[in-house]
């Protein structure tokens, strides 16, 4: 008798908790909610962040804060995020920095396959491969055959080891005949775009959205970007694959997550919201603009993708070859 009286409050307790998890949803929001970035403002994770809360802003009726919160290569906004209460009212926009700094730049304070709660697979944006307006490249190609005739002897910007430009370079160099290259790491993307513009720096490989201005004024010049077709806004610059480079279609992406333990009903609203903002046709445009590719779909979605992505960069992270970057 007292084990089915037992039985019987833990099925109330359970039903119960879920009552109360589906009518908090229901609710939410019920108050602003933040959106850590871990990346400083003006790159292109922070213009997808704040067109992300600007919509869902007007869609809930409750601000949606961004708050950039850099350092360590990204673990200091995604720590921010894990330690937040997992209530729906801290989110946190991630790259592939997530990933990559499971290998390149590990911590104790954080497992973001343990510690994170996967909500939806936002993008993923174009890689453009630029040389100062006075490079003696005119293709990559050239710039290819150039490398592989002078190892080490090319410069390359970065923000950073596991920023995106370091991790393109990266399977860049190890797709086309593992070339070398010296890579000269920034902390102000402001500095490492006056250096490029005056040869201090020989390539910077980045994402297309900051740099369609640079590009089109003669500022930069682009030897090609990635992806099955030519950027939008600049017709002009060919794809990798038009001109016999190998490089794969996407390195480069953005990803929502909560903390751990943020309850089911409001994961599942988030994403469904997100899904509703991602169709808005204002949203799309701006999102080709920006080069990116809307990806979409579930969290479990998302929940595979980063770790197939954890376990890729393990591997090219360990190689000799990039270690010495």
């Amino acid at each position: 008798m007292r084990s089915k009286l037992v039985a019987m409050l833990l099925a109330f307790t359970v039903c119960v908790a879920g009552l109360v998890s589906q009518a908090h949803a229901e609710n939410y929001p019920a108050r602003p909610v933040r959106l850590i970035i871990a990346f400083s403002a003006g790159g292109s994770v922070d213009a997808l962040g704040r067109l992300l809360a600007q919509k869902l802003t007007e869609k809930w009726h409750q601000q949606v804060a961004v708050e950039n919160r850099t350092g360590a290569l990204g673990n200091i906004g995604a720590i921010a995020a894990a330690r937040s209460a997992p209530d729906g009212y801290t989110l946190h926009l991630a790259t592939q920095s997530l990933a990559v700094n499971v290998t390149l730049a590990p911590t104790s304070e954080l497992n973001p396959l343990s510690d994170l709660e996967p909500i939806m697979l936002i993008a993923t944006a174009q890689d453009i491969l630029i040389v100062p307006p006075n490079s003696p490249f005119k293709s990559t190609k050239d710039l290819i055959a150039f490398a592989k005739a002078n190892p080490r002897k090319l410069t390359y910007a970065t923000l950073g080891t596991s920023s995106s430009g370091n991790m393109a370079m990266a399977v860049f160099c190890e797709s086309n005949g593992r070339l070398e290259m010296r890579q000269i790491a920034y902390s102000q993307t402001s500095q490492l775009v006056t250096d490029l513009m005056s040869s201090r720096v020989d390539v910077f490989f980045p994402t297309t959205g900051a740099h369609v201005g640079n590009v089109a004024s003669g500022r930069e010049r682009a030897l090609g970007v990635s992806g099955p077709r030519r950027a939008d806004q600049l017709p002009d610059v060919p794809t990798f694959s038009e001109e016999g480079v190998h490089y794969p279609d996407a390195t480069s992406w953005y990803a929502l997550f909560a903390p751990k333990n943020t309850p089911k009903e409001i994961v599942e609203k988030v994403n469904h919201d997100v899904a509703d903002i991602l169709a808005l046709p204002d949203v799309i445009a701006l999102e080709e603009k920006l080069g990116f590719s809307t990806i979409g779909g579930s969290p479990e979605k998302l929940r595979d993708y980063l770790k197939a992505e954890i376990d890729r960069w393990a591997v090219i992270a360990k190689d000799p070859l990039f270690e010495g970057r």
